[in-house]
């Protein structure tokens, strides 16, 4: 049986005065707080240790960027692109992807705590070695995503496409992804030890093991 747990949702004020990303780039130290940032777009920006609190993002296309070691609490992104872009090492908390485009983003090493990736595409993305508790994927595609090495606490797939993810050496105790559907999955049998599967993935999971299933 898993172990149930509710997500902390961001924490945003009803009034945001629009802002522009620009700003940032005037400041010593990085910072955005209370704003609406929406349909803007850019790439190939390298702002390292922003800070962002309490800022929804709308329609905004920040692609192939590096925001290394990212400070990000109580942030929502709604409908944005931010493909290849850079969050690893950074500390993710009270954080929403909502039908967001992220393939291969990059989140290695990163601390993330009570996070949504609701309708989100994520393939390819890199969560190797982060450290994941509380966070959901919801009806997201997560094809041949990296969760190498990772540290998970409650954690939950829900409806998402999963083939190929990597989770090698990630221990997967608890973490039900019954409603998930895949082909392959690069995972060793020791750490599927309690992970919660589906009757038709469990045949599945037989069969590559060498067990001849009667069905």
């Amino acid at each position: 049986m898993t172990t149930k747990f509710k997500i902390e949702l961001p924490l945003i004020p009803n009034y945001l005065a629009e802002g522009t990303f620009e700003d940032i780039f005037y400041d010593e130290e990085p910072y955005l707080t209370n704003q609406l940032i929406t349909n803007i777009s850019r790439e190939n920006d390298h702002i390292e240790r922003l800070i962002v609190s309490k800022v929804l993002f709308q329609k905004a296309s920040l692609i192939n960027s590096n925001f290394n070691k990212i400070d990000m609490t109580d942030v929502i992104f709604e409908n944005c692109d931010l493909s290849n872009s850079k969050f690893n090492e950074g500390i993710i908390h009270r954080v929403t992807f909502k039908n967001c485009k992220l393939v291969g983003v990059d989140f290695s090493e990163a601390h993330l705590g009570n996070v949504t990736f609701d309708g989100c595409m994520m393939n390819l993305c890199n969560f190797g070695v982060a450290r994941l508790k509380q966070i959901c994927f919801e009806q997201s595609s997560l094809r041949s995503a990296s969760y190498y090495d990772c540290q998970f606490k409650k954690v939950k797939f829900e409806q998402c496409n999963i083939d190929e993810v990597d989770f090698n050496d990630t221990p997967l105790h608890d973490v039900d992804i019954s409603t998930c559907t895949f082909e392959r999955l690069n995972v060793t049998l020791k750490n599927l030890n309690g992970c919660v599967i589906s009757t038709e993935q469990a045949i599945g999971f037989a069969e590559l093991i060498g067990l001849k299933v009667k069905r």
